[in-house]
């Protein structure tokens, strides 16, 4: 009886912790829903690439190569990012409501600093590959830097979120050196893994 009190007492204390020093509301639903956001603006800019004389290989397999980028298509994409952002903040705010922990406090706000380093320097990284014309690169660059925002910021959330980073950065190492399927993997990365790994925190964390 007083060895599980003793356990008990840990538990409390390392739950104590863990909610000081992470932010533990992230929502697995807002995950889940990027992915989908993520899943229909591929398949917008897929069928706008092969509609328009804006790639020279497209066939099927989603086999493409791209040399000239509308605007259009970066707006869907930015699209995407401002509604995977506000959805995640309503959806994470919610759910730290409901159990009762601090919306900004200083998990969190070490969570976002150590999240937005890294995909500041890869904004910034793929207007410069943008205005230089080198559009082969934006996908690879944009998955391999949110991997490693992910990575930087897991410290201060769940664990799973590390191996979503590492998957991320994996798969934008393939897409640099196969080009010709960027799409599909930015799909796969952004999309499927995305609504994976949101469906296992939603299930083992709740929300």
């Amino acid at each position: 009886m007083e060895e599980k009190q003793i356990h008990d007492d840990l538990a409390s204390i390392r739950s104590l912790m863990e909610r000081s020093s992470k932010f533990i509301s992230l929502s697995g639903l807002s995950g889940v829903l990027a992915g989908v956001y993520a899943l229909i603006g591929v398949c917008i800019i897929y069928f706008k690439l092969s509609g328009a004389n804006t790639a020279y290989s497209v066939i099927p397999g989603w086999h493409t190569i791209i040399y000239y980028l509308p605007s259009s298509t970066i707006w869907i994409a930015i699209g995407v990012l401002i509604a995977s952002v506000v959805t995640c903040v309503v959806l994470s705010t919610y759910k730290a409501k409901r159990k009762g922990q601090q919306v900004w406090g200083p998990a969190s706000k070490a969570l976002l600093f150590n999240i937005s380093v890294p995909l500041l320097a890869g904004g910034l990284f793929i207007i410069i590959l943008l205005g230089r014309g080198i559009f082969e690169f934006v996908i690879p660059s944009s998955l391999i830097f949110y991997g490693l925002a992910l990575v930087s910021a897991s410290n201060y959330t769940f664990g799973v979120v590390k191996y979503l980073g590492i998957l991320q950065i994996a798969l934008g190492l393939i897409a640099a050196l196969l080009p010709g399927y960027g799409l599909l993997l930015w799909a796969l990365g952004f999309g499927v893994l995305h609504i994976v790994y949101g469906s296992i925190m939603y299930f083992k964390y709740g929300g």
